[in-house]
């Protein structure tokens, strides 16, 4: 029996989708809240594509026993934005967006090599398969489960943003409280069959849209989806 989320022969694909899914989420995050004049992640070293300077040991320990997890979080004080607001917005919706474009630049390289017949030999095609078969998936989950609107995601800090100001202190009053209620929407069925599971059903059809435009793009009249 295996303690693990994933088939364990297949975990070096997830732990390199997770790899390069997280860093650049949250370099996203620090790169586009430094160009808005904020050098708060600039300053601990957050503006870098090197995964140390953003993974969470525990967060992907997390995610390989339990199929989530989790980067640590860029420092951003919107105080430094010269419209904090609107700026605050685009530095958080930026990272759920660099994922749903990691996911169209994955399913764009699968298809490519497809059309080039780089995928001929039956071992490769299998091996780069699987791969994208993480990694297109992965990114597309992260961008819907980071638009939920419970802290500490980025969904609840938009909504925070376009609450008045009185709300906004109540909001910040049941923070604490966010990753429990999110743990009873994971291990509570009737929760999770009302809340992710309708959320993370909106996956397939984002994937099926993004591989009708590549597909239209390199003009092949029919998916290669599967090996």
């Amino acid at each position: 029996m295996s303690f693990f989320w994933f088939p364990l022969n297949e975990l070096p694909f997830v732990l390199l989708t997770m790899l390069v899914a997280f860093t650049v989420h949250e370099f996203a995050h620090a790169w586009t809240a430094y160009k808005f004049g904020d050098t708060t992640a600039y300053e601990q070293g957050r503006v870098t594509l090197n995964p140390m300077a953003h993974l969470d040991l525990f967060g992907i320990l997390f995610l390989l026993v339990a199929g989530f997890g989790w980067a640590k979080p860029v420092p951003v004080r919107r105080s430094r934005f010269k419209r904090p607001r609107i700026m605050s917005i685009a530095v958080t919706a930026a990272g759920p967006i660099s994922n749903l474009l990691l996911a169209f630049i994955g399913l764009f390289i699968y298809l490519l090599l497809v059309k080039v017949g780089a995928l001929d030999q039956f071992a490769t095609r299998e091996t780069v398969w699987t791969f994208f078969s993480y990694f297109v998936p992965i990114n597309v989950m992260l961008f819907l489960f980071n638009l939920i609107p419970l802290p500490p995601l980025d969904g609840y800090r938009i909504v925070e943003e376009f609450a008045p100001l009185r709300l906004r202190l109540k909001m910040m009053q049941f923070e604490q409280w966010g990753m429990f209620l999110f743990l009873l929407f994971v291990f509570l069925p009737p929760l999770k069959a009302v809340t992710l599971t309708p959320l993370f059903s909106l996956g397939r059809p984002i994937i099926n849209g993004m591989t009708d435009a590549i597909l239209n793009l390199l003009n092949i009249s029919s998916p290669f989806l599967q090996v």
